[in-house]
C-alpha cells in the first residue's frame, strides 16, 4: 500500500498511495497533499494529489470492472458486501483510531462510525433484490416489462466530516446495485477511505472500488466531469455542491446533493426542559464530531415562558462536555478537522460579538496546541444576524426566543437551507402540524438527530438533490429501461 506499513498505534503514515484497479498507484505528477493531526498540529503523512490523468486511469479500469460486476447477480454481489462489511467490524478499533489521528474525531464517536458503516453495507446487500424490475399492462399482442440497470461507473465524493462511515457507507448502495465506484475522499481526512480499499481488495473483484485522493478543485472536478461517468453522488457544502452540478451539466450526469444545513430545533412550553435541553446538545453533534455536521440543530427557537430555565439546562450540559485528546476514552470534544476550517469557525465567533451575540457559554480558543474551540451557547440574537443564517459547522448553538407558533414556523423557513428540523412537545396536534409546515427534508418529532437505517435522508432548497439512507438510494444507482414485445 505504502513505503511504511500502516497500524493503528503508529505515529505517522508516509507517502500513502491511491488504489486502481487493484494496485497501488502513485499521482502520476507527484503531488502530495499532507495529512495533518489536528490534534497535534503535526504532519503524520501525505496523499497523492491526483491530476485529470490519474482520473482517467481510475475511470477506465472502472468501467472494465462495472460490465461483470453488474452480470454478477444481486445474490453474489449482496455475499461480498457481507464479507467486506464483516472484515471491516474485524478492524474497528484500528480504523476508528486512524480516524481519530487524521479528522480529530472522538474516539468513541468514530468507532460508532465504524460499525455504523459495516451496518450500511449489510442493509443494502439485504435490500439489493428490489433493483429488479416490473411488468407493465399489456394487450393481447404485446408484452411489456423494466429492467433496472446499473449506470456502470459512479463517482462518489465524501467530506471530511465522518471519514470512514461516508467512505464505505456511501459506497454501499452503488456497489450493491451493480455499478463500479470512484471514491474521493475528503482531501483534509483521506487516510481511513485507503484502509477502505485496502480491506476492500481482499473481497471485491479489481477496479470494482478504486479510490483516488486530491483536491475537491482539480480531483474532484476532473471526476465530475468525465465523460464515462454517467452518475455521481457528492456529500458537502453548498457551494461545492453548486460547482459539481455546473460540472456535471455538459455531460447531463445524474447528479445527487447532499448538502449544508442551517437546522432549527423548536421547543414547545409544554417540555420536560432538562430532557430537550440534552436532546438539543446531542442533535448538535457536539460529542460525535464537534458540531461539524450537516444535520446539526443549530438554531434553537425557544417559547419565552421557558427560555430562562431552557438556557440555563443547555449551558449546564455543554459545560459538562470534556473537551481534550479525542484519543482519550473520557474526551467528548475533539478538534475541528484542519487549520483553515478552524480559523472560520472562529471568525463566525468574533462576527457574533461585534454584532452584539451574548456569550452564555464558550466561544474562546483553549490555550495550546490543536484546532480547538470551546463549545458556544449564544443568546441575545436576531434572525438577521450571520451566526443565525450561515452555516458554520461547529460548536456553535444559537438559541431564540418565539411566542407564536405561525410566526416561529415562518421564521424557520427564512432560510435558502432545508435539511432537517426538529419539534420538541407533548402536543401531538402540534407537533404534526409543525412537521408538516416545516420546509425540511427530514423533521424529527422529539428527536436527538439520529435517524433509523433505512429512513430516506435528503435536503430540500439548497440542501441537495435526491435522498440517501433508504430504497431511494439503491435506486437512484440504477436506469430504469423498458422492453415491449410484440407476439
Amino acid at each position: 500500500m505504502s513505503e511504511t506499513v500502516l497500524h493503528a498505534t503508529s505515529v505517522t503514515v508516509p507517502h500513502q498511495l491511491m488504489h486502481v484497479g487493484g494496485e497501488w498507484v502513485d499521482a502520476g505528477a507527484g503531488g502530495r497533499i499532507e495529512s495533518v493531526n489536528p490534534t497535534s498540529e503535526e504532519v503524520i503523512g501525505t496523499v497523492p494529489d491526483a491530476g485529470a490523468e490519474d482520473v482517467d486511469a481510475a475511470v477506465a479500469v472502472a468501467r472494465e470492472a462495472a460490465s461483470g460486476w453488474g452480470r454478477l447477480g444481486w445474490a453474489k454481489r449482496g455475499a461480498l458486501l457481507r464479507e467486506l462489511a464483516r472484515r471491516i467490524e474485524d478492524e474497528t478499533e484500528a480504523l476508528a483510531r486512524l480516524d481519530v489521528r487524521d479528522a480529530g474525531l472522538p474516539l468513541a464517536g468514530m468507532r460508532t462510525d465504524v460499525t455504523g458503516a459495516a451496518a450500511t453495507l449489510d442493509y443494502y446487500a439485504g435490500i439489493a433484490p428490489q433493483t429488479g424490475g416490473g411488468t407493465a399492462p399489456a394487450s393481447e399482442d404485446t408484452l411489456s416489462y423494466t429492467l433496472r440497470q446499473p449506470y456502470g461507473v459512479v463517482a462518489r465524493i465524501v467530506p471530511f466530516n465522518h471519514p470512514f462511515k461516508f467512505a464505505a457507507g456511501k459506497v454501499a448502495a452503488p456497489l450493491a446495485a451493480g455499478n463500479a465506484v470512484v471514491l474521493k475522499p475528503g482531501e483534509q481526512a483521506s487516510l481511513s477511505a485507503l484502509e477502505l480499499a485496502r480491506i476492500a481488495a481482499e473481497v471485491l473483484p479489481p477496479g470494482v472500488l478504486n479510490v483516488v485522493t486530491g483536491a475537491g478543485a482539480t480531483t474532484g472536478a476532473a471526476l465530475v466531469g468525465h465523460p464515462d461517468v454517467h452518475r455521481v453522488a457528492f456529500t458537502g457544502s453548498v457551494p461545492s455542491g453548486r460547482a459539481v452540478l455546473r460540472a456535471a451539466a455538459e455531460g447531463i450526469t445524474h447528479v445527487t446533493l447532499e448538502l449544508g444545513g442551517k437546522n432549527p430545533l423548536i421547543v414547545f412550553p409544554d417540555v420536560d426542559v432538562p430532557k430537550a435541553a440534552a436532546a438539543a446538545v446531542a442533535g448538535m453533534n457536539i460529542a460525535r464530531c464537534t458540531g461539524q455536521s450537516c444535520g446539526s440543530n443549530s438554531r434553537i427557537y425557544v417559547h419565552a415562558d421557558i427560555a430562562d430555565e431552557f438556557v440555563a439546562a443547555l449551558v449546564e450540559r455543554v459545560a459538562a462536555l470534556r473537551v481534550g485528546d479525542p484519543m482519550l476514552a473520557e474526551t467528548q470534544v475533539g478538534p475541528l478537522a484542519f487549520r483553515a476550517h478552524h480559523e472560520r469557525v472562529l471568525g463566525h465567533l468574533e462576527t457574533a460579538r461585534r454584532e452584539g451575540a451574548t456569550f452564555a457559554y464558550g466561544g474562546s480558543r483553549p490555550p495550546g496546541r490543536g484546532f480547538f474551540v470551546e463549545p458556544a451557547v449564544l443568546t441575545g440574537l436576531d434572525d438577521d444576524m450571520a451566526v443565525v443564517r450561515e452555516e458554520i459547522f461547529g460548536p456553535v448553538m444559537s438559541v431564540l426566543t418565539w411566542r407564536d407558533v405561525d410566526d416561529v414556523i415562518r421564521r424557520a423557513n427564512d432560510t435558502p437551507f432545508g435539511l432537517t428540523a426538529n419539534v420538541w412537545t407533548r402536543d401531538v396536534t402540534a407537533a404534526h402540524r409543525a412537521a408538516a409546515a416545516l420546509e425540511a427534508g427530514y423533521v424529527y418529532v422529539n428527536g436527538t438527530g439520529r435517524r433509523p437505517t433505512g429512513t430516506p435522508f435528503g435536503g430540500w432548497k439548497s440542501s441537495g438533490l435526491g435522498k440517501d439512507n433508504g430504497l431511494e438510494e439503491l435506486l437512484s444507482y440504477t436506469q430504469e429501461k423498458t422492453v415491449t414485445v410484440t407476439l
